[in-house]
């Protein structure tokens, strides 16, 4: 949810437009600062965000998104194979439209991914259904030092300029290999039932298939064992959120209706939060994906709207439930990175972030938002400086 300015809009950003009492009070109960959530040299994605904020090394345990949500979705990634993110697409003239096929639904996307399997793997490729556009694309054998662009990194390029490309001669093999993946998936795609509906309906083909973040199985130790935290949950509609906290030796909750959009169900997560921290649980990341849906769709006016649903749909009746605990409960919330919706694609820029200890003296920010945080009492936090404070370890 954290942006930048814009004229448009008083020179403020979706954080500062947006009503957000409960958030605002939180700040006015806490402590803020801004974290860097991506180190240097790391290219600003989820995967690259969420470990660091978790405190993880990056260089130890950095290996992609595609064996992360392989995790969340039961898939193993054995010795010897290499597992990717693979989108649905859209292609017009040429040239990426969008990274989520008009964001198509979940049955029509399994069909999809049904019908890429019976024409495309063999005894090397295969490719395995995951929500909406995000699935995971496994290769035996395959080498990582290939160069992959985001889909959501480059909405409006000509694909052709952006196709894989191996950084050694050795990964050459693999770089071709995804490289035919793509040009035949344009093929097949365009002709499936699937597709021929939604363009009748006006909708976005998924006529592609874009394979990227490639890496292979993670070595990471759970938060527990770094922080001798109890029990966590992790409660998200996104795999990858979801591979993290499996690996991270969190459970997952899953919560009817989370959608990773702006229409997800926000009193249920909340209350699936409230439940779990009321009974056997002693951490829970709750992760909300709509405001960063709606910065890559450039779409201001909705990321404000995501923001206030958060606020009053989420972080108010949380905040209202643990008033009733008979034991204090610590809170935060921050965005993994910045999603501007001018840009249309992550930043690297250090984000907001509020950590209320209750009983402890806050500092003077009662507002939360991007220029206000950097008035905040923790000052910039880089690497594990933000979950230590939050677990006070």
């Amino acid at each position: 949810m954290a942006d930048e300015v814009s004229p448009q809009y008083g020179n403020r950003t979706p954080l500062q437009v947006a009503h957000k009492p409960n958030i605002d009070r939180l700040c006015s109960m806490g402590r803020v600062g801004l974290l860097h959530t991506v180190p240097a040299g790391y290219h600003p994605g989820s995967e690259v965000a969420h470990l660091s904020l978790f405190g993880y090394d990056l260089p130890s345990v950095y290996e992609g998104r595609g064996s992360l949500e392989a995790a969340s979705m039961g898939v193993d990634v054995a010795p010897g194979e290499m597992a990717m993110r693979c989108n649905l697409i859209c292609i017009e003239d040429g040239k990426i439209k969008n990274h989520s096929a008009g964001h198509i639904s979940d049955a029509e996307a399994a069909q999809l991914i049904d019908y890429l399997n019976d024409n495309l793997a063999d005894e090397k490729v295969r490719f395995f259904n995951g929500v909406s556009y995000r699935h995971v694309l496994k290769i035996a054998g395959g080498d990582k030092r290939v160069d992959c662009t985001p889909p959501h990194d480059v909405p409006g390029t000509p694909f052709a300029e952006v196709l894989p490309k191996a950084s050694c001669p050795e990964a050459e093999p693999t770089a071709e290999l995804i490289r035919h993946l793509i040009a035949r998936s344009q093929e097949i795609l365009p002709n499936h039932p699937v597709n021929q509906a939604r363009a009748a309906q006006g909708k976005d083909m998924a006529n592609s298939i874009w394979p990227w973040s490639l890496g292979y199985r993670p070595k990471m130790h759970t938060m527990h064992e770094m922080y001798g935290i109890g029990r966590g949950a992790v409660i998200t509609a996104v795999d990858l959120i979801r591979g993290i906290g499996i690996y991270a030796g969190l459970d997952v909750i899953d919560v009817e209706g989370a959608t990773g959009l702006y229409d997800t169900n926000y009193e249920g997560k909340a209350q699936a939060a409230i439940d779990a921290l009321r009974g056997d649980y002693d951490f829970v990341f709750l992760h909300v994906e709509a405001s960063d849906e709606a910065g890559h769709e450039g779409n201001f006016d909705l990321k404000v709207k995501t923001i206030e649903y958060l606020d009053n749909r989420v972080v108010g009746p949380i905040l209202k439930a643990i008033e009733g605990f008979d034991f204090p409960v610590a809170v935060s919330v921050l965005p993994d990175h910045p999603t501007p919706c001018v840009l249309r694609t992550h930043t690297a820029l250090p984000v907001p972030f509020v950590i209320w200890h209750p009983g402890e003296n806050p500092d003077k920010v009662a507002q939360f938002d991007e220029l206000s945080a950097a008035e905040g009492g923790y000052g910039i936090m880089r690497d594990d400086e933000y979950i230590k404070e939050l677990f006070r370890v």
